[in-house]
Order: structure tokens, then C-alpha cells, then sequence
């Protein structure tokens, strides 16, 4: 049985800002450790249909979270969809089907996550109430800095 999850936040940027914060490898290592200063981070991007997303986070370089996507849809600032292929220090791995939109509110995003293809609740779980909300925090609190700068 494959399970799946839906996270949203409204995020006070236009869908090109939080689009482009999202895909931009150098912004990227901006809101992945915008919260956490002494996390390392490596970014490899190909936007396009077929291209790929590399990507490695963590406190130690022998401790790191590794995630390859694929890309299946790029249409910038609407929507990506990719497949996720992801591992933790400990060396369990994932495969999971990732969707994202990003609809324009007045000015504001809501940016919408729907993540499928988990084998697990307790993973599932884990990605709704902690990575994905994680991820929110930082990339909000990453274009909040820019607007004041």
C-alpha cells in the first residue's frame, strides 16, 4: 500500500520568488540553512524535463541526507513534479512521487506539496509534520530576509 500526503503554507512572496527559491541552488543554500547556520549543504540542479535535482544536507559530511529527483514537469512558476529517490545517514532509502504548485494569492504563494508513494505511515508522517514544515519555515523566514534587505 503506498500512502500520501498533502502540505500547504501561504507564503508572503510572488510564485516567481518562491518558484526561483525553490529551484536556485545558490537560494537554496541560503533557506536550507537559514535556521540551522552550521548545516552543509550541496546542490546540483538541471530544471528541465528529464533533468535532475542532486542534492546532500546534514551537520557532518559522514552524516549527510542524500536526495536525487527527476524532473517529469517544470512549468515555471506554476507547477514541478518529480520522482524522489532519497536516503538518511542510517541507509535506509525512499521512492516517492512529488508534485508542487505554486498559485498566486494577491501577491502571496500558496504553495501546495502532494508527496506520494510512501510505504509507511510513520514515514509519511514524518515528511507532513516535520520535513515539509521544516521546509516552510525556512524558505519563509529565507524571503522574509530578502524583502527587509
Amino acid at each position: 500500500m503506498s500512502h500520501e500526503l498533502k502540505a500547504e503554507r501561504l507564503i508572503d512572496a510572488t510564485p516567481e520568488e518562491v518558484f526561483d527559491a525553490y529551484t536556485d541552488p545558490e537560494q537554496m543554500n541560503g533557506w536550507f540553512t537559514i535556521l540551522d547556520p552550521g548545516m552543509m549543504v550541496e546542490n546540483e540542479v538541471d530544471l528541465r524535463v528529464g533533468g535532475k535535482w542532486v542534492s546532500a544536507w546534514g551537520f557532518s559530511r559522514d552524516e549527510m541526507f542524500r536526495e536525487t529527483q527527476v524532473f517529469e514537469v517544470v512549468d515555471r512558476p506554476h507547477r514541478l513534479v518529480s520522482r524522489s529517490s532519497g536516503s538518511s545517514p542510517d541507509g535506509q532509502s525512499q521512492e516517492t512521487r512529488v508534485e508542487i504548485t505554486f498559485q498566486d494569492e494577491g501577491g502571496k504563494t500558496l504553495m501546495t506539496i502532494v508527496q506520494s508513494g510512501f510505504q509507511d505511515e510513520s514515514s509519511r508522517d514524518f515528511f507532513a509534520t516535520t520535513a515539509w514544515e521544516g521546509f516552510f519555515d525556512r524558505i519563509s523566514a529565507y524571503l522574509s530576509a530578502r524583502k527587509t534587505v
